[in-house]
């Protein structure tokens, strides 16, 4: 029931011998995925040839282009591919978190809403209810106040001594 221990030597030997497998596997791999690239290359991408004459390299033009379109509609499908797999892995996320209960509540947005909208909102469409603060408010006369009476009899004062006549006088009552 012991339980034996490996020596320290032992451990470094095991370890490099685990490296040197995984370091030749690594090696192979990178072989492997560089003779795939160029077996697809060779496939995909005949040598090119330079023509001679215009319409040759017309032709070559036109090829291309055709060549280019298709590549350009395949990478199209798989972005798609990938964003409906991308929305499918948030979906299912969210499917986990509630699973698990542990929700985080999102960010309330700020959203303008007339009185109006707002009542509807509340009260449901059954109420049709209209709100105008306006009709509501109370009508208020416009009183002149004393203190208002008694600053337009200093602004008089000050007018009627304005100008050369309101010197004269001020020189005439002085005297």
């Amino acid at each position: 029931m012991a339980e034996k221990k490996m020596s320290l030597s032992r451990k470094n030997y095991l370890k490099s011998l685990l490296l040197q497998i995984g370091k030749s596997l690594l090696e192979e791999e990178a072989r492997e995925a560089e003779e795939e690239k160029m077996k697809y290359m060779e496939e995909n991408c005949p040598a090119l040839s330079t023509p001679d004459c215009m319409h040759e390299l017309q032709e070559l033009c036109r090829q291309l282009h055709k060549q280019i379109d298709l590549v350009d509609d395949e990478r199209y499908d798989m972005e798609m591919k990938v964003k409906k797999c991308t929305k499918e892995i948030g979906d299912l996320k969210s499917k986990v978190q509630d699973l698990n209960g542990k929700f985080k509540k999102p960010a309330l947005k700020k959203v303008r809403m007339s009185a109006d909208a707002m009542l509807a909102a509340l009260l449901g469409s059954k109420h049709k209810v209209s709100l105008d603060l306006r009709a509501n408010l109370k009508q208020v006369k416009k009183e002149v106040k004393e203190e208002e009476k008694q600053t337009s009899d200093w602004r008089k004062k000050i007018e009627d001594k304005a100008g050369m006549d309101g010197r004269k006088k001020m020189f005439e009552t002085e005297a």
